[in-house]
């Protein structure tokens, strides 16, 4: 098994990479199953279930018009992000829904779009199954598929625990542990970024890796303006129901305007970044998710950090902040493809600690690298990234990705710029590696009660309300 940096980053739609992005890829791939069996046009009605954290925050989390939108053929990456508000109530009052946006069957939401909230299936706790009918009722096609984090899905046919899409192109140094990769490190005299451009050249030209992930950014970026620039008036209240209001927007004016000489204004700087991304994705806004939509505030808020502080103070050039910005990315990608080679990015499977832990992880060490530090060093930030998120439940007040998730994205991103300063007034040299801290993530993810792996059945989802 074999992953890229474009697998850990990827354009989408909020409020959640597993929950709304994972379903709408799903609902499209089986659409497009059916046009390559040559039975598209021989459908006449579709049912869509889904089960386990899918089933009990789906409602929450947009999982059903993400569905409705991937059978219609939409995709997360380009679809209009408008098109979700409205559009179950759309589809009920039409009865009808367009597969892949030419083939028109019957559709009755209350029975043909079912979340079952305490079903699951045996794969992953986000699972969903898909069923094609003909005229006549009698069954076309039966497809179950995985949303298994960060908008990865799989089919019923994937195998292990930690699931993920196959696949064997060969890459120039391969490396499935941290232990391995600082070896390859220290035997060739390379960064961590230099072994992941190197590898991703197994895909891509050096022109296109940069192309691409400057474009990343460019979204990361533009996410982080929409974010601040909202009208508080007409948009200032996130949408779901808790009445949660945007703190962005006067965050930003604030900060814009402001002449506090407080030294540690830069928090709020970050605190800011975070604020906004996680916002624009509570709101079924444009991110990237880096590796979660659930965590997609804390790899920008990081990286805006240094471009706005780090480098103006160390004098770098334009051309000079484009390549510390591709090395920080690819940095991120190295230890974030770590996480989901061997525990997991997905909190309904091993809770939050998957999700902000592994992109606190993925900062601190990308933040570590372009600070200057060596390879040993990367490790040691990401580890302490990791470490003092470990235990970390995902417990979503009413289903939704705004509480504790907002704010956690804050806290995780000063918590990696931290870790990544410690260990650079550090050699590298440390007691717990990174693999012992990702191995205990997974362990620990297993043992943690299904309540507090995005069910909202546990946590703050419940107290919340209680009080």
């Amino acid at each position: 098994m074999t992953l890229s940096t474009f697998d850990l980053y990827s354009i989408g739609i909020g409020p959640s990479s597993s929950h709304t992005v994972g379903p709408m890829r799903a609902a499209r791939i089986f659409v497009e199953g059916l046009a390559e069996q040559g039975i598209l046009t021989d459908v006449d009605r579709v049912r869509a279930e889904l089960f386990g954290s899918l089933g009990a925050t789906g409602h929450g989390h947009g999982s059903e018009a993400a569905v409705l939108l991937g059978l219609e053929g939409e995709d997360p990456a380009t679809v209009d992000t408008r098109r979700s508000a409205g559009l179950i109530a759309l589809v009920r009052d039409e009865g009808k829904l367009t597969l892949g946006g030419g083939h028109t069957v019957a559709f009755d939401v209350d029975s043909d779009l079912v979340l079952y909230r305490r079903k699951s299936l045996p794969g992953h706790p986000n699972g969903m199954r898909f069923t094609a009918y003909d005229a006549a009722g009698g069954e076309l096609a039966v497809r179950v598929y995985y949303s298994v984090g960060g908008g990865f899905v799989v089919d019923e046919d994937a195998v292990g625990a930690d699931r993920v899409v196959p696949d064997a192109t060969p890459v120039r140094w391969p490396f499935a542990t941290g232990a391995e990769l600082l070896a390859i490190c220290a035997e060739n005299q390379l960064s961590v970024s230099e072994v992941m451009l190197a590898n991703e050249l197994s895909w891509r030209s050096e022109a296109e890796v940069r192309s691409e992930l400057l474009e990343i950014w460019r979204v990361m970026a533009e996410c982080v303006d929409n974010g601040c620039s909202r009208d508080l008036v007409t948009d200032g209240i996130l949408p779901g129901g808790l009445k949660v209001p945007r703190r962005a927007p006067a965050l930003f004016q604030e900060l814009s305007t402001g002449t506090d000489p407080d030294p540690l204004r830069v928090i709020d700087w970050v605190n800011l970044f975070a604020l906004a991304v996680n916002e624009e994705n509570a709101s079924g806004g444009r991110v990237v998710t880096a590796p979660t939509n659930g965590a997609a505030g804390i790899i920008p808020a990081v990286l805006h950090y240094y471009v706005r502080f780090a480098a103006p103070a160390a004098g770098l050039s334009e051309a000079e902040v484009d390549d510390a910005i591709v090395r920080f990315l690819l940095t991120a990608a190295a230890i974030g493809i770590l996480f989901k080679t061997n525990a997991s990015i997905s909190g309904a499977e091993v809770g939050c600690q998957g999700e902000v832990g592994s992109a606190c992880a993925m900062a601190a060490g990308a933040l570590c690298e372009v600070l200057g530090g060596t390879p040993p060093q990367v490790e040691n930030a990401a580890e302490v990234g990791i470490e003092h998120n470990l235990g970390l439940t995902c417990d979503p007040v009413g289903g939704l990705v705004q509480i504790p998730c907002i704010e956690r994205n804050a806290i995780a991103s000063t918590k990696a710029i931290n870790a990544a300063r410690l260990a650079l007034n550090g050699n590298g040299v440390h007691v717990v590696t990174l693999d012992k801290a990702i191995k205990t993530m997974r362990d620990t993810g297993r043992d943690m009660h299904l309540k507090y792996k995005e069910t909202s059945r546990g946590g703050l989802a419940v107290n919340v309300i209680e009080c």
